[in-house]
């Protein structure tokens, strides 16, 4: 069109506002992958990679950072104040009551934002973007960005799926599984995801929903400080209790707590452990031993086995999805967004991961049997969208009819 082109701001209202389109743009392709057998849906690799939001770190806020903030301000106001009592010069005082004036007017900025923070019941708050968190993008650099989900077929490395919201994967395993599945219409796929996946609540919901999760195993948090570790302490399913190294019984009352968002139950044994022989190499607290287990246990050691005997077929995780991150940020340049919000960041993720799955695409299939293809289904779409305006050229005809009936009626009635 002699060298005309849309602008950069144009652009970017035509990505903004048609996020909902390139969602279903790019579902719908997966879909007809998946018709075209490229997509066979049995293995679904799940990683996440990180972009820089429109929202700079000092604009970002959680509770610690904010009382940092005003906990100087108070020491600079208690710093002035004490100049002011020691008798200064007047040029001097004047100077210090607008310093004074200006460290209030901060704190009230802080506070402001504080309760803004306390209100949203979040543990942090953007200014510019809100739905932009603070991340880690890599070798401990924090930022303010997204933490984006992609899953990612096995057999032809297409992307399938993406979502964010989260600064971490801890509670994005079930979510993305269960949308891969119902997306790909399979009635059962597995999963490849690293540790920070590995939520035992989230491998439950998967296995009980037609999904079998191989997700890389995490070291208990019971800390190595010399004492008997858990691994010492055998597990009687049966009896629901475990069985500790002198042989004695920890038993639960059957009680779930909650601690820090898990559920777990208490085993112990405070009357064993009062006379134990062996206590000094088990425990320091004064009531004894004590272990804390999951309901979902069960579910993560389900998970490790598999892991553990699967060793080859867990390792195709970073085959099926690194190579694909690797493209959109290095080679494309995709390490930020200029879009604010999350529904208008994930309408360019979309369209990002529809031009690698095009691009793929062209890569596998010869390009005159993907002309051919794509042919047959524009004569698929036009028959059906004739079928479409047939159907409304009758309904708007009847319509038309019965109201030239009706004003032929009302017509004869003002007549008699």
């Amino acid at each position: 069109m002699k060298g005309l082109r849309p602008s950069a701001r144009k652009i970017a209202y035509f990505r903004k506002q048609n996020a909902l389109a390139f969602k279903k743009a790019f579902r719908h392709f997966v879909v007809l992958l998946k018709e075209w057998e490229l997509i066979d849906g049995q293995t679904i690799a799940i990683d996440s990679f990180k972009i820089r939001a429109q929202n700079a770190l000092k604009n970002n806020f959680n509770q610690k950072k904010l009382d940092r903030h005003i906990k100087y301000i108070d020491d600079k106001i208690k710093e002035y104040q004490n100049h002011l009592e020691q008798g200064d010069d007047d040029l001097d005082i004047v100077e210090r009551t607008h310093k004074i004036a200006y460290q209030k007017a901060k704190k009230q900025k802080y506070q402001s934002i504080e309760k803004q923070l306390q209100q949203s019941g979040k543990t942090q708050i953007s200014l510019t973007d809100p739905d932009a968190k603070s991340v880690v993008l890599h070798r401990n650099i924090v930022n303010v960005g997204y933490n984006i989900q992609a899953g990612c077929d096995a057999k032809h490395k297409f992307f399938v799926n993406n979502d964010t919201g989260t600064v971490n994967d801890t509670h994005a395993l079930s979510p993305m599984a269960l949308d891969a599945k119902a997306l790909l219409g399979v009635e059962h796929i597995n999963t490849l995801t690293d540790k920070g996946y590995t939520t035992a609540k989230h491998l439950e919901i998967c296995t009980q929903n037609g999904i079998t999760p191989y997700s890389a195993p995490k070291m208990h948090s019971s800390q190595h400080n010399g004492l008997y570790p858990m691994i010492n302490f055998k597990y009687d399913k049966q009896a629901d209790s475990y069985c500790c190294p002198n042989q004695k019984t920890l038993s639960t009352n059957g009680t779930i707590y909650n601690k820090n968002g898990h559920k777990v139950k208490h085993y112990k044994n405070t009357k064993a452990c009062k006379s134990c022989p062996v206590r000094h190499l088990c425990t320091t607290n004064k009531k004894g031993r004590f272990i804390e287990r999951s309901i979902y246990q069960e579910a993560l050691e389900d998970n490790q086995k598999r892991v553990e005997q699967n060793p080859e077929y867990y390792r195709l995780r970073q085959q099926i999805t690194e190579h694909q991150f690797g493209t959109l940020k290095r080679h494309w340049g995709f390490t930020y967004t200029l879009i604010k919000g999350k529904q208008h960041v994930l309408s360019e993720v979309n369209l990002m991961m529809i031009c690698y799955n095009l691009k793929r695409l062209t890569s596998i299939i010869n390009p005159k049997v993907l002309k051919t293809r794509l042919k047959a289904l524009a004569v698929e779409i036009l028959a059906l969208f004739s079928a479409v305006l047939n159907v409304l050229k009758d309904f708007l005809f009847l319509n038309k009819n019965n109201y030239q009936l009706t004003k032929t009626h009302q017509s004869s009635l003002i007549v008699a």
